[in-house]
């Protein structure tokens, strides 16, 4: 596959901006963090909708409170995962979070029963699928950010870094290496990708995170090494699903947000999947 350098520059320039407004909000404090992902979780669930819509044509048939309460109820997912780190006139968003997501447990099904009984089953599988895709990792991600106190090594702004950066140096080194000496297909979900792009990224991920581990001092190269493989690993995977879904919907992108990248699903689809894993990892064998 040979290198375009016009789509090169274009994805650059895209990415520049991205990175400059991703960091304003990762870096400032929780409450930045937690702003900038619920934006990136409204955007990703409204391209899910209709990309859904267009494979099953029963869930454009959904009203407007469901699909506004599935997605706040997801939110509220989000709001739960805060850890109670965050408050608002004295008000916890996690209490806040898990009585918000009681009620609207009870509600959505009620309405949607009532008024979709035809369809009421699929369309409540399509929009669960999508809490546990969209809602529950960018939680996890925010819970990662509210885990630790600030000043306990840092942790609490090390590890979800980790993860992004991660899926940054991947994402770019498995473009670059796959353009320049890619010839094996990856998978038919995805033509463009290739065996040896995926393993070059992956490879370089871990060497450059593990670089950043030993020179920065904020966390051993080999707690590192390992998430930063996960990370590099099950966001390639994420990748391939947010694929299929849009080939099984008939479409390149799941937006057009990021020009040269897409939409919200296709910039955090590997996101989606990394966080979990390295939420797992972080909690169980930190």
């Amino acid at each position: 596959m040979a290198f375009n350098w016009p789509t090169f520059r274009t994805r650059a320039t895209t990415a520049v901006i991205f990175v400059v407004v991703m960091l304003a909000g990762l870096l400032w404090n929780r409450w930045s963090f937690f702003l900038l992902f619920s934006i990136v979780h409204f955007g990703a669930w409204t391209e899910y909708i209709k990309l859904v819509g267009k494979f099953n044509a029963d869930y454009t048939k959904i009203t407007p409170f469901h699909r506004w309460a599935v997605m706040l109820g997801g939110w509220c997912l989000m709001l739960f995962f805060t850890n109670d780190r965050l408050q608002l006139w004295n008000v916890s968003l996690t209490q806040a979070g898990f009585w918000l997501g009681i009620l609207f447990m009870i509600l959505l099904p009620v309405v949607m029963f009532m008024e979709t009984k035809l369809v009421f089953l699929k369309n409540l599988g399509y929009s669960i699928s999508g809490l546990v895709y969209i809602s529950l990792p960018l939680g996890l991600l925010v819970e990662l950010r509210n885990h630790w106190d600030e000043s306990a090594y840092q942790l609490s702004l090390t590890i979800p870094l980790l993860v992004i950066f991660s899926i940054w140096i991947n994402d770019t080194m498995a473009y670059i290496v796959g353009s320049l000496i890619g010839k094996t297909p990856l998978s038919s979900v995805s033509p463009k990708k290739t065996w040896e792009g995926t393993i070059g990224g992956i490879i370089l991920t871990i060497v450059a995170i593990c670089l950043l581990a030993w020179s920065t001092g904020r966390l051993g190269i080999v707690h590192a090494g390992i998430m930063s493989a996960l990370a590099a690993i099950t966001g390639t995977f994420g990748d391939l699903f947010e694929s299929k879904i849009k080939r099984m919907a008939g479409v390149k992108d799941s937006g057009a947000i990021m020009p040269g990248h897409g939409g919200f699903l296709d910039r955090f689809d590997s996101l989606l999947f990394a966080a979990t894993t390295v939420w797992l990892y972080a909690h169980f064998i930190l």
